[in-house]
């Protein structure tokens, strides 16, 4: 594999109603922002194709794989993890597992950037149920620090914990915002960002960071963050999950097996 600078990374996230895929190739970087939610898991790998294509990288080239590892939707969740894991085993390469609150946050952070070397920033994700995904960063020149972990909080233990940060927090930003309107108490002075500018963008940021620190992992090792177990899962949904894994590794196989047979067929055609 030849080696390109920036390296060659490709980096995907499906714990949203947002599919984002993001890649950095020869010919720059990449993103896309795309539906996704229920029709990620179909959508995923054509998106990787046309984004990988756009910076003139095919799955064989890329160094490192990176992708939301939560916390987020269950189903999404899974989808990213499978869909990584199955490219991290299929082309053995290492894996980025990264905070998806974390990428809220550094997309908010860009949009446009406060002032300050460093800003802490509190991401509220909409969980369903009445609840909350929440996590407070520290972000500057030299990366981001987790103050608080994500974690899946009610409503009021989530206001608490605004409430504990106010005096530094500067910037409030996520889905619950909306969904959870006035009920969310944003601390005075903090700037508040309902809506994301470019996720994908973000990712790829985040990717390229955590590439260069030296934090990625075997493919066995990226496991996804559930923060809410889903335990009573019937007979028919475990075969369906079941049968949703071999589908998704089925695909990602055959992925694998096309990128590698247009690599060889590439660099037969320039031989001759």
């Amino acid at each position: 594999m030849a080696i390109l600078h920036p390296p060659p990374l490709l980096a995907f996230d499906t714990s949203t109603e947002m599919l984002a895929v993001a890649a950095v190739g020869p010919r720059g970087a990449s993103h896309c922002n795309a539906p996704g939610g229920a029709a990620a898991s179909a959508r995923l790998l054509p998106t990787i194709t046309t984004v990988l294509e756009r910076t003139g990288l095919v799955l064989a080239d890329v160094a490192a794989i990176a992708f939301g590892h939560g916390p987020g939707a269950f189903t999404g969740l899974r989808t990213s993890c499978a869909v990584a894991q199955g490219l991290g085993f299929g082309l053995a390469r290492p894996l980025l597992p990264l905070d998806s609150l974390l990428i809220v946050a550094e997309d908010a952070l860009e949009s446009p950037p406060l002032g300050g070397t460093a800003n802490t920033v509190a991401v509220a994700m909409d969980a369903r149920m009445d609840e909350i995904y929440g996590g407070v960063y520290e972000g500057g020149g030299n990366g981001w620090r987790a103050l608080r972990e994500p974690a899946l909080y009610a409503l009021a233990d989530w206001n608490a914990v605004l409430e504990q940060h106010a005096g530094s927090l500067q910037l409030l930003a996520g889905s619950a915002l909306s969904v959870f309107g006035s009920r969310l108490h944003a601390p005075a002075g903090a700037v508040v960002r309902q809506a994301e500018r470019n996720r994908a963008a973000a990712l790829l940021r985040l990717a390229r960071h955590a590439f260069a620190a030296g934090a990625a992992v075997e493919a066995a090792l990226a496991l996804p963050l559930y923060l809410r177990d889903k335990v009573a899962l019937t007979t028919a949904e475990r075969a369906a999950a079941k049968a949703a894994a071999f589908a998704t590794t089925a695909a990602t196989t055959a992925a694998i097996t096309a990128a590698s047979a247009s690599s060889e067929a590439s660099g037969q055609g320039a031989a001759g």
